[in-house]
C-alpha cells in the first residue's frame, strides 16, 4: 500500500551526512541535529517522506517546487516506510518532518501514539473549503485519493462488465480473472460482499465470513492473486486475464499504449492518501505551511492534472476539465458509483483478516 505509485522508484534524495548514514545504518537509526536530519536544507528545509516515483515527481513538480518559489522552504524527499518511521519515533528520534502516506497507516500510527495531533486552526485552507470529514482526523490531514477498481479487456469479452456482480459471473463473462492478494494490501472483501449483493452503503462492518463464502465462489476462474502493484495491468496487457482489480491510473497507462481495454468505476474502492507529522519532529511551523500549501484548490488541480489522483478540495474539481475528471475517483460523477474505505474497521481487524485469508489461500 505504501508503494502502489504508477512506476514506482525510490528516491532518496538526501544529501551529506544523511545519505551516508543512511547506507551505513539504516534509516531508523540515523543521528543528528534537525538541520542534519534535514540535510540539504537546513533551518529552511523539510524532509518528507513519501513513495517515490512518479508520485514524487508530480508532487515536486506540483506543490514542492511552488511551495519553495513562494517560501523560501525547499523540501527533500525520502521513501520512508512507515515501520521505520514508527521505529525512529520509539527511539525519540524521527529523521522525517512530515510524512505522505494512506489515512490507514495513519490510522495505525496514532493507535501506537506516533503522530502529532492536527492543529486544524493553523490551516487556512481548510476553512469552509468543504472536505469531507472523513478526510481529516484528529492526526492526519486527507490530500488526495486513489482507488481500487475493475478494468477489463474489451476484445475478450462480449459485453461491458457493470460491477463486481459481472466480474463474478463467469459464466455470462467467461475468461480468466485476477485479484488482489493479502501479500500486497488487504484483501478485496468488499468487492466480494458487492458482487454478493450487499448495498455500497451496508459494507461495513464488513461480514468476512460472508465475504470469504463469495471470495470461494470464484477462487477457481482467478488466474493470479496479485502481489505486486504493476502486476495486474500486465496480466491484462499481456491478455493473460480478461478482467482484473487495479489500483486507479494503471488502466488509463495500458489505454494510452493502445490496448482494447476498459475499467469501471462502479463499486470502486476509495482511499486517501494525506500528510501526518511524526511525534517529536522539530519542524512544525514548516510542515504546517507546506500542508496549507497543498490543500490550496488550484494546487490540488495542479497536481491532478499530473498524476491520477483525485483532489480532497470541493473547489479543485471545478478547476479541472472534464478529462480529467474522468480518470478521478473523487469527480461528481465517480463520488456516486464508489465508497470510502473505513480504514478504523480494517486497522482493527487486518491481522485476523490477514491470517485468515492466508489459511484460505493455502487450504
Amino acid at each position: 500500500m505504501e508503494d502502489h505509485r504508477i512506476g514506482r522508484r525510490t528516491v532518496l534524495r538526501t544529501a551529506g551526512a544523511l545519505t551516508a548514514a543512511t547506507a551505513m545504518t539504516g534509516c531508523s537509526t540515523l543521528m543528528g541535529s534537525s538541520e542534519g536530519r534535514g540535510s540539504g536544507g537546513g533551518k529552511k528545509g523539510l524532509v518528507v517522506s513519501n513513495s517515490g516515483g512518479a508520485y514524487n515527481d508530480a508532487l515536486t513538480k506540483a506543490i514542492y517546487e511552488p511551495f519553495a518559489k513562494e517560501t523560501g522552504i525547499t523540501v527533500t524527499t525520502v521513501n520512508y516506510q512507515s515501520a521505520q518511521i514508527i521505529a525512529q519515533v520509539k527511539q525519540g528520534r524521527p529523521q522525517v518532518d512530515l510524512m505522505d502516506n494512506t489515512l490507514l497507516n495513519f490510522q495505525k500510527m496514532t493507535r501506537l501514539e506516533c503522530l502529532e495531533p492536527v492543529d486544524y486552526d493553523r490551516l487556512k485552507s481548510v476553512k469552509g473549503a468543504g472536505i469531507a470529514e472523513n478526510q481529516l482526523p484528529e492526526h492526519a490531514v486527507g490530500k488526495n485519493v486513489w482507488a481500487s477498481l475493475m478494468a477489463y479487456r474489451t476484445d475478450s469479452l462480449k459485453r461491458t462488465p457493470k460491477g463486481w456482480a459481472d466480474f463474478w459471473n463467469t459464466d455470462a463473462f467467461a475468461g480468466p480473472r485476477s485479484l488482489q492478494s493479502a501479500e500486497t494490501d488487504y484483501p478485496e472483501l468488499e468487492f466480494a460482499l458487492l458482487a454478493d449483493g450487499v448495498p455500497l452503503d451496508k459494507l461495513y462492518p464488513l461480514d468476512v465470513d460472508r465475504a470469504f463464502k463469495s471470495m470461494s465462489r470464484i477462487r477457481g476462474g482467478v488466474k493470479k492473486f496479485w502481489n505486486s502493484g504493476a502486476m495486474p495491468a500486465v496480466l491484462l496487457g499481456r491478455k493473460e486475464v480478461v478482467a482484473t482489480s487495479l489500483w486507479s491510473g494503471r488502466a488509463d497507462e495500458l489505454i494510452k499504449q493502445g490496448m482494447p481495454v476498459a475499467y469501471q468505476w462502479n463499486g470502486a474502492r476509495r482511499l486517501t492518501n494525506g500528510w501526518g507529522i511524526p511525534k517529536g519532529a522539530d519542524k512544525t511551523d514548516a510542515a504546517y505551511k507546506l500542508i496549507d500549501f497543498s490543500l490550496r484548490p488550484e494546487v490540488q488541480a495542479a497536481f491532478s492534472k499530473l498524476f491520477p489522483h483525485g483532489p480532497v478540495v470541493p473547489g479543485a474539481i471545478k478547476l479541472l476539465p472534464d478529462d480529467a475528471l474522468a480518470a478521478l475517483p473523487t469527480s461528481p460523477q465517480n463520488l456516486k458509483t464508489g465508497f470510502d474505505t473505513d480504514v478504523a474497521w480494517w486497522d482493527k481487524n487486518l491481522e485476523a483478516v490477514t491470517k485468515r485469508w492466508q489459511e484460505w489461500a493455502n487450504a
